[in-house]
């Protein structure tokens, strides 16, 4: 039994949720991670105004989020498939515009291993940064995109750990922002950086999902909150076609979301019936968990799984003429595609 089964009935329990009572009165991560993120964004822009002149990239290609340019978000981490294996499309001799490029076409340019940063590839060359997975949840594209999130995280990341726990907010808060980039790696673009903390904030929303369906019958007007729910998801999955973001990011987010809040997440079971059924998809969700972590990074580092996939790309990119509707790695020439 979980903590809050042992100390309180589920009179008690019940009452309490209906009064808003979590099980963690204050947020203690989300406040660390905001900070955090803040904080590395103002280190992009000022990157970026000692590359290019100013914060905000105008020259080669405006970034219409307020924020750095293509060049400058790959070389501080942003997940860039090319940084992170070998691509035969993009190959380590591949020739990048510069981070201090304003012309188009590029005019400084660069071989990847510079662009990558981090120190360039190893003695073979072959690049690895497996840290892609990682940095581009605490990295943003711009002020709008930055100013968003942290809206979203100050509101529904908050909830969420309160609700959840501290340690149990961690757990699903990265699994998500990770398996996001991992989806994201095997089937977006190869020439297309991503990064934001929106896979990690599709966790927290998946979190709502979970509460409302194993608490249906305890919500005053449980359909209401449903279609309140779905129309959340359809906004966070358009918003997910801007320019730098990935859809696969936010898509990644909420599977993983969902799997990790089913082992995490407190539930009120007023039935036994009700609580075998929650404790036979936590044994089940946790082996899914690893098989897809397991699987998804494997295929990454050995197969093309975008290659037995072709329509997979248009989950996260709408085709026009300026991305080649969307074929090819997504590279333009003398810059990355923003």
């Amino acid at each position: 039994m979980r903590g809050d089964e042992l100390r309180y009935p589920l009179e008690q329990r019940i009452e309490n949720r209906r009064r808003g009572v979590t099980r963690q009165r204050w947020s203690i991560v989300v406040p660390i991670l905001t900070v955090a993120m803040i904080s590395v964004f103002i280190y992009e822009l000022v990157l970026n105004a000692h590359f290019q002149g100013t914060p905000v990239s105008f020259h080669p290609t405006v970034n219409y989020m307020l924020g750095p340019g293509g060049s400058t978000l790959i070389n501080v981490g942003a997940r860039f498939v090319p940084c992170m294996k070998l691509v035969p499309e993009v190959p380590p001799t591949t020739q990048l515009a510069c981070m201090n490029d304003t012309a188009n076409p590029a005019d400084q340019i660069c071989p990847l291993s510079t662009v990558c940063g981090f120190g360039g590839f190893p003695a073979d060359g072959v690049p690895n940064q497996w840290f892609r997975f990682i940095l581009p949840i605490f990295l943003h594209v711009g002020i709008i995109h930055i100013l968003l999130n942290m809206l979203a995280q100050a509101t529904l990341c908050t909830l969420v750990e309160r609700q959840v726990g501290s340690t149990a907010f961690i757990i699903i808060y990265f699994a998500a922002g990770i398996f996001g980039n991992v989806l994201g790696g095997n089937f977006a673009l190869l020439g297309i950086t991503s990064m934001g903390a929106s896979g990690a904030i599709f966790g927290c929303v998946a979190a709502q999902w979970v509460d409302l369906l194993t608490h249906w019958n305890l919500e005053d007007r449980p359909g209401r909150s449903l279609i309140f729910l779905i129309i959340e998801f359809i906004i966070g999955f358009g918003l997910g076609y801007i320019p730098g973001v990935d859809n696969f990011a936010h898509l990644g987010g909420f599977l993983m979301g969902l799997l990790t809040c089913i082992v995490l997440f407190p539930v009120i079971s007023v039935t036994r019936t009700h609580m075998i059924v929650v404790w036979v998809c936590r044994i089940l969700a946790i082996p899914l968990i690893i098989v897809l972590f397991v699987v998804l990074i494997r295929n990454f580092y050995t197969t093309d799984p975008a290659a037995g996939c072709e329509w997979c790309r248009y989950l996260s990119c709408i085709p026009t003429s300026a991305n080649n509707y969307c074929q090819g790695t997504g590279l333009t020439t003398g810059n990355t595609a923003f």
